[in-house]
C-alpha cells in the first residue's frame, strides 16, 4: 500500500528521474542502504523503488507506530520499527533478519537521523550507525547503495518551513533524483564494513546530486 501511495504522491510533488548503475541489482533479500536528508525523502525512495517492483521492509522510528492510521498500516505491512536509546533497540535487527530470510529487501537509513542543515540544499551522508554493518555481517546480505537527491526542495528547514514546503511543492514540482548503485559486501572489521557502506551511498547521492545540478560538497 504504501508503495502504491508513493508511487502516486511523488510524482504530483515533483519531477522523479530514476538511474542505476549498470551492474546495480535489486535482488530478493537485499539490504537497500539509502541516504537521509528530509522528512519526505522516504517516500522519494519507497517510489523509486516501486518503479523497479520492489517493495522493501522499512526500518523507521518507532514514532510512527503512534500514529493510528499510519501505525497499524506499518505494522500491517510487516515494516520494523526501531527503538532508538532504547533496550528493545536491538529487535530491529532481529525483523530485519527476518524479512531478509522470507527473501525481502530491507530499507535502512544507515545515518539515524536527519542533517542539522536548515536551507533546501544538499548534504552528503554523515556518520553511520553501526546497525547496518551488522545485519549484513549477521546475514550475509548485499547492501545496494542508494542515493536520492531534491527531497530536500520538497521540505527542509524549520517545521513551518517543512509544512510550508509541502504545500506549495505541487505548484513547484521540484526535480528528484534517485540513483541506484551496484550492490557491496560488508566483509572485515564492524568499523571498516560501516565507513564502506557509508562510502557506497556517498557515491551513490553524488550521482543523485550532480544530475540535478547540485554542488556536491563532500563531508569530512
Amino acid at each position: 500500500m504504501l508503495s502504491h501511495i508513493a508511487g502516486a504522491v511523488v510524482p504530483v510533488l515533483g519531477r522523479l528521474t530514476v538511474t542505476a548503475a549498470p551492474d546495480a541489482e535489486l535482488a530478493p533479500g537485499s539490504i537497500i542502504a539509502a541516504n537521509h536528508t528530509s522528512l519526505l525523502d522516504p517516500a522519494v525512495v519507497i517510489a523509486a523503488l516501486h518503479r523497479h517492483g520492489v517493495r522493501p521492509v522499512i526500518l523507521a522510528t518507532a514514532g510512527l507506530w503512534r500514529i493510528p492510521v499510519l501505525g497499524r498500516a506499518l505494522t500491517r505491512e510487516g515494516h520494523v520499527p526501531v527503538h532508538r536509546n532504547d533496550p528493545r533497540a536491538a529487535r530491529s535487527l532481529d525483523g530485519a533478519e527476518e524479512a531478509l530470510a522470507s527473501g525481502r529487501s530491507v530499507l535502512i537509513y544507515g545515518e539515524g537521523r536527519l542533517p542539522q542543515r536548515t536551507d533546501s540544499g544538499e548534504t552528503p551522508p554523515g556518520p553511520f550507525r553501526p546497525g547496518l554493518a551488522a545485519l549484513a555481517q549477521r546475514t550475509g546480505a548485499p547492501v545496494v547503495p542508494l542515493g536520492q537527491a531534491g527531497a530536500r526542495r520538497l521540505s527542509s528547514g524549520s517545521r513551518a518551513k517543512q509544512i510550508a514546503g509541502f504545500l506549495t511543492a505541487p505548484a513547484r514540482r521540484p526535480d528528484l533524483h534517485v540513483h541506484i548503485g551496484a550492490a557491496v559486501r560488508l566483509n572485515g572489521d564492524r568499523h571498516t564494513a560501516t565507513a564502506r557502506a557509508r562510502a557506497a551511498v556517498t557515491d551513490a547521492w553524488r550521482t543523485a546530486a550532480e544530475r540535478l545540478g547540485e554542488p556536491v560538497v563532500l563531508a569530512a
